[in-house]
């Protein structure tokens, strides 16, 4: 099958190269010096569900020489989806599948804008992981699931396709939602309190979850969540909270969000896809989600910083 990664970060990287390691025409659209050193070196993933190097590996930065693919990995940062969703186009042909994997909740309804709904299904993925020196990839933790369906929930045999071909794949587990809007925002319910409440706290998983104080700070912000989603029309579990709490108690202690590593390096983060998206998802319906509120104003000062949307010398307007 021919495969490509439009973002080879973490995300990206790992999934897109088992599938390379399973034995995939595989393609990883990058950049810069990741770029030039997964030309020269290949893709090297170091995982604690074993270590493996992609090499030779196919890259370029230019979507349009690709041509159109079996698959599109929507693998870029949440806030890169619009412009990637631009840039997609070239690689899709009458039976391509483009599979987006972000946090948040509205990378497909993007991608569908541009692309139309025809080719998108919505997916979401589950793992620790980083990328390190160019050309690597780093797997720290959580055993690496893909979750995926149809937009409108139905069966098809794509989507029984696309389950086959990450079955072949060592050290990933593909899971076929009932209903992936319910997933999704299950997911979402737990990166955004997880990155919000860590971004601001600047500590790891096991310190968060161990004191009182701030063990109550994530499970609140993710009760608001819940109730948004279903003031939005998703179906919720009454336990979805509830298992949310458990799978932070199941994060290795060390663990981070990549939002909160992005914040604390300095760097631009899913900020706005995450606290900020659950403020704006809000203020549509209604909802008030006082705890979201107060981690996105926290936050948000750093993020224009990060982003150069503001001057920290400028003198007061």
């Amino acid at each position: 099958m021919r495969i490509a990664v439009f973002g080879t970060g973490a995300v990206g990287g790992y999934f897109g190269g088992r599938l390379a390691q399973a034995g995939h025409d595989v393609t990883f659209i990058a950049r810069g010096a990741h770029l030039e050193a997964i030309r020269r070196n290949g893709l090297q993933v170091e995982s604690i569900a074993g270590d493996f190097h992609v090499s030779p590996a196919k890259a370029t930065d230019d979507p349009s020489a690709v041509g159109a693919v079996d698959l599109v990995l929507v693998g870029v940062k949440a806030p890169q989806v619009p412009e990637a969703a631009r840039a997609i186009p070239p690689m899709v042909g009458a039976e391509t599948v483009v599979l987006p994997l972000q946090n948040g909740v509205e990378a497909a309804d993007q991608l569908v804008d541009v692309l139309g709904r025809g080719p998108v299904v919505g997916g979401l993925c589950k793992l620790i992981a980083m990328t390190g020196a160019p050309g690597r990839i780093y797997h720290l933790g959580m055993p690496p699931q893909i979750v995926f369906g149809e937009l409108d929930n139905r069966s098809s045999g794509r989507i029984s396709r696309l389950k086959s071909l990450f079955d072949q794949c060592q050290g990933v587990e593909a899971h076929l939602a009932e209903d992936i809007h319910a997933a999704l925002w299950g997911k979402f319910l737990f990166i955004a309190a997880f990155s919000g409440v860590g971004a601001v706290t600047r500590v790891t998983a096991g310190v968060m979850r161990s004191i009182p104080e701030t063990r109550q700070l994530i499970e609140a912000a993710m009760v608001e969540v819940r109730e948004l989603a279903l003031a939005r029309g998703v179906r919720m579990a009454d336990d979805v909270v509830v298992r949310a709490m458990a799978a932070i108690d199941a994060l290795p202690p060390e663990g981070t969000a990549s939002m909160q590593r992005d914040i604390m390096s300095g760097r631009p983060s899913e900020l706005s896809a995450q606290n900020g998206a659950v403020v704006r998802l809000a203020s549509e319906v209604g909802v008030t989600v006082p705890v979201n509120d107060f981690l996105y104003r926290t936050l948000v000062a750093q993020e224009k910083l990060a982003r150069g949307e503001i001057d920290p010398l400028a003198p007061e307007a």
